[in-house]
């Protein structure tokens, strides 16, 4: 995985890098004043609409993300009663809340999602309801002076900040969390969390009340907010599985494209064969693995999937001899790649499942044999079945020690004068796809006349 690739860059900083800058700027440089029933009426839409959004798109780990950080803002400033001093409850309640708001994210960074159930968010609610009567019996009135547990006596405060230095070290254990979360996955969630977590730092860091603490603790809604939205259109834009832009993001490409153009389309071979043989996972694997070699294509290729099994690569401003050399890389390192099926016993249960698989067939065949007539008709019809369940088995064949190879078949199309819709070039990429299956798969076949194909088109090997 390249860390500081731009497209993760741009998924790390977008929204919530962007919108933490943007009320940086509003809040504490003074050249903007925003006033504080905006910053309130802001507040309270952001929260209102983001629980809302987040309930709506079955988000559980954003909602009670949302919840906990307005749990926290308003209990810091119900027990502060408008002011905070060096000691009293408000001052307690901001260090209790600075503890436990960054080890809730990183709670909810780890949990999965599962709706909203009650079974399933049991456990969120059970926790905030004991924080929420932890905080309310350490800040009863008439206390002035911190538990123990939140300010170690080895532990000082630090100077620059009104926060001790054990909330401070919870903030930047939850920041290392979430942000190697994020790198692991690249999901908007992640960045939102991580995000949303350092505005409400900002937040604390102002201590907790006003009209500067309110607003970054609405960013901070905001940016939960903001990631739900970016969620939805990986989703909807992106394939789960693969990781790579979907159906209806290469509908979109297709809307934008001008001649010149190149579009391949890319297939793996017997497929099938695998799922049948090793099981969908495995299956899984194979696609996964596939994409991730498409997605580094060179030439100036953009990946897509658009089926089950089935690829698109989109090459703008480049013509079919000048995608082949670099499809035909693509097909070769394909080819070279191998990965072990997971698990032994899924291996040995695999094994088990294709030699019941041969035993049928042979039953089969024995059957045939018994009802053929003898003649030559059937016996060819016979070799012909044969031959096809070779070619059917043929990617098994290339199990070594554990380890599956895949190969893919590629057509080439661009623009000509019996092609010049886009639809059309579509059509042309996949007969020329189709003709390298016929042709023996681990093939690149261009979608060109017949006379300039077999200059254009380089032999392979099956």
């Amino acid at each position: 995985m390249d860390i500081w690739s731009k497209s993760t860059l741009k998924s790390l900083l977008v929204p919530g890098g962007v919108l933490l800058l943007l009320a940086a700027i509003l809040l504490s440089t003074g050249r903007v004043t925003i006033p504080a029933s905006v910053v309130q009426f802001s507040y309270y839409a952001v929260f209102g609409t983001g629980v809302l959004l987040a309930w709506r798109f079955h988000s559980s780990r954003v909602f009670f993300a949302l919840i906990t950080l307005l749990l926290a803002h308003l209990a810091v400033e119900f027990f502060a009663a408008g002011r905070i001093s060096s000691s009293g409850p408000g001052h307690i309640a901001l260090q209790a809340v600075a503890v436990l708001l960054p080890l809730n994210f990183i709670a909810f960074s780890l949990t999965q999602e599962r709706g909203f159930s009650l079974p399933a968010n049991l456990p969120a609610m059970a926790l905030l309801f004991f924080e929420s009567v932890l905080v309310a019996v350490i800040c009863r009135p008439g206390e002035t002076t911190t538990p123990a547990f939140l300010h170690p006596a080895f532990l000082g405060r630090p100077p620059w900040s009104p926060l001790s230095q054990l909330p401070v070290l919870a903030f930047v254990a939850a920041f290392a969390a979430l942000l190697t979360r994020f790198f692991l996955y690249r999901k908007p969630v992640e960045s939102g969390l991580l995000w949303s977590l350092a505005t409400a730092f900002l937040s604390l860091e102002q201590w907790g009340i006003g009209r500067t603490a309110t607003g970054y603790m609405g960013t901070a809604g905001l940016i939960l907010v903001g990631s739900i939205v970016e969620n939805s259109y990986l989703l909807a834009y992106h394939d789960e599985l693969t990781g790579l832009r979907g159906r209806r993001a290469f509908n979109d490409a297709l809307l934008h494209l001008e001649k010149p153009y190149a579009i391949a389309a890319v297939d793996i071979d017997h497929f099938k064969n695998f799922n049948d043989t090793y099981g969908h996972d495995t299956g899984d694997q194979v696609l996964r693995m596939v994409a991730a070699r498409l997605a580094r294509v060179s030439g100036g290729g953009q990946a897509y999937r658009v089926g089950g099994e089935e690829f698109s690569i989109v090459f703008p401003g480049k013509s079919v001899a000048e995608v082949i050399p670099h499809v035909e890389l693509l097909r070769k390192v394909i080819a070279a790649s191998s990965f072990q099926v997971r698990g032994g016993e899924e291996r040995r249960r695999n094994a088990a499942k294709q030699q019941k698989d041969q035993e049928r067939r042979a039953r089969a065949r024995r059957v045939d044999d018994r009802t053929s007539d003898g003649t030559e008709s059937d016996r060819r019809r016979s070799a012909t079945r044969k031959s096809r369940k070779a070619a059917h088995t043929g990617a098994s064949r290339q199990i070594a020690s554990g380890e599956l190879s895949v190969t893919v078949s590629i057509g080439v199309a661009e623009p000509a004068r019996t092609n010049q819709k886009v639809e059309q070039v579509i059509h042309a990429a996949d007969k020329a796809l189709y003709r390298a299956k016929q042709a023996g798969r681990n093939r690149v076949e261009a979608a060109m006349p017949a006379r300039s194909r077999a200059r254009s088109v380089r032999p392979t090997t099956a």
